[in-house]
């Protein structure tokens, strides 16, 4: 039954239940989906902290963004493709409903010269700790406040973005990095008078994923950005890392703080009322020593557009001879069982459909713990979802590539969908690869590959993270990396909440 067909872009409802495929013309046209509804979060208040410079810099940027921004390139009649991909700002207020604060309701500025020494310091556990504390203990101060922050927006400087990271290595750095026999006396508390905080052992080293974890105990959604990324004009074309223009970061920008203010930029037209999509997150363990253990996270989405994180057990999941991940059947039906028990906790809506996207393989035993945990009379479908790095590629006659939304059904239970390709709303292509495809096998259930496609595609339209018109994977598998790492490099964080805004 080989066929390839091109399926059509998934719609997206904004107010006043009007349509579209982008969500920046959405945007502009309607408004926000929650604009009229009792939830709509308003005007956005946020802290801000960072460095005397951080603050000086978002705050010149905060201006551009209560205003419509024009890319020069507009300007320019011979850019009349890139003036389709990076489509003017029309305002805060004009794509949210509310008008935008140009000045943070509080703000909080760290000592500089203190937090770069820290992130210089030669012990990768301890420059990650320090920096973050930094930030810790304003964003502490900020929950503490009468005043009640929808985001808290953290401007990082770039040598710490650079220096906190798991493979950075620091050139001329301060201090002693310690041993491995240290580290585990500092976990075991051997001696009574030992100089090391053993917290900072059982944390990530990345700076971004520890900040993420911890935070989460003072109930704030956190927005981080770099100093550099704060640039309040279009970007050259010798810039160093490669910039968008300026409209395009006032778009990703305002619609993750809307987002993680509470709002609903936008959600799924083609969404069906009682399906939801789990994506389950294998990470290996960060411990080391530890090869085999890792942990399972599986992120809900719902047809709001909603997303739900929890965590499972930590266990002998990973198999060096495959290179893959499978929980025990008992692990299985415990991780679906409890995100279903928080799904209940949050929403509440009968469910009639379960959809389970996973990367690895999931095996008869995994599949019949994920059986026993499902409420009877709810359908269950297992999907193999990844990218087909190694295999298969499409190519057509011209110059551009293959068109995003290209379905290859191969059989009635397997199939290549491109995600990334050529955009027709925008009549470019917006990669530089060879557009990759998503391969998808229906391992475990009963479903039609074309329906399975079409729900995967318009799952790339759901990162409010930023503001495009889809990503080249769906959100259940898109940022299955960034909620493993945060939660599976923090193993001993008191508090995970079960909103996704806090994980991205």
């Amino acid at each position: 039954m080989s066929a390839i067909e091109v399926l059509p872009e998934p719609l997206l409802e904004f107010r006043h239940r009007q349509q579209l495929a982008d969500p920046k013309a959405g945007l502009s046209l309607f408004g926000a989906v929650d604009i009229d509804e009792p939830s709509w979060p308003g005007k956005v208040p946020y802290a801000l902290i960072g460095t005397p410079n951080g603050i000086a810099a978002f705050q010149r940027f905060a201006e551009c963004l209560a205003d419509p921004v024009v890319s020069d390139m507009h300007l320019n009649q011979a850019e009349a493709v890139t003036r389709q991909l990076w489509p003017a700002y029309p305002g805060f207020d004009v794509a949210f409903g509310g008008a935008w604060a140009k000045r943070a309701a509080w703000s909080r500025p760290i000592d500089e010269a203190k937090l770069l020494k820290a992130a210089r310091h030669n012990d990768k556990f301890r420059r990650a700790y320090d920096t973050t504390n930094f930030y810790l203990r304003e964003i502490k101060l900020a929950s503490e406040r009468d005043e009640k922050f929808g985001v808290i927006l953290c401007v990082v400087p770039d040598e710490v973005w650079q220096n906190c990271r798991p493979l950075s290595r620091i050139k001329d750095g301060e201090g002693i990095a310690t041993s491995k026999r240290e580290r585990d006396m500092a976990r075991q508390q051997i001696e009574l008078l030992t100089p090391y905080y053993p917290e900072e052992y059982d944390l990530s080293v990345d700076f971004r994923r520890q900040l993420k974890a911890r935070a989460m105990e003072h109930r704030v959604p956190i927005q981080l950005i770099r100093e550099s990324t704060l640039v309040p004009r279009d970007t050259t074309r010798d810039d160093p890392r490669g910039l968008s223009p300026l409209s395009d970061r006032a778009w990703n920008l305002s619609t993750a703080m809307y987002y993680k203010s509470g709002g609903k930029p936008w959600k799924l037209a083609s969404a069906r009322e009682g399906v939801c999509y789990i994506g389950l997150a294998f990470r290996q363990s960060e411990l080391e020593d530890d090869s085999r253990t890792a942990c399972c996270a599986a992120q809900m989405f719902l047809d709001t557009g909603d997303g739900i994180v929890f965590q499972g057990e930590f266990g002998p999941w990973y198999s060096e001879e495959d290179n893959s991940f499978h929980l025990s059947g008992a692990a299985a039906e415990q991780l679906l069982h409890g995100i279903l028990a928080e799904y209940r906790a949050l929403d509440g809506r009968p469910l009639t459909e379960i959809f389970l996207h996973s990367r690895s393989t999931i095996s008869a035993e995994e599949w019949s713990g994920y059986e026993r945990a499902c409420p009877a009379g709810v359908k269950l479908v297992g999907i193999r979802v990844r990218r087909d790095d190694d295999g298969m590629r499409l190519y057509r006659g011209g110059e551009w590539p293959v068109l995003r939304g290209t379905l290859w059904t191969v059989t009635e239970r397997f199939g290549y969908l491109w995600a990334s390709g050529f955009k027709p709303t925008f009549l470019s292509y917006d990669g530089w690869e060879v557009p990759v495809p998503i391969r998808l096998d229906i391992e475990h259930g009963d479903a039609e590959i074309r329906q399975v496609a079409e729900d995967i595609l318009g799952l790339t339209k759901l990162n409010y993270n930023s503001c495009k018109l889809g990503d080249s994977a769906p959100v259940t598998v898109g940022f299955s990396d960034q909620v493993g790492e945060i939660l599976i490099g923090n193993p001993k964080i008191a508090v995970r909440l079960p909103g996704f805004r806090y994980y991205i």
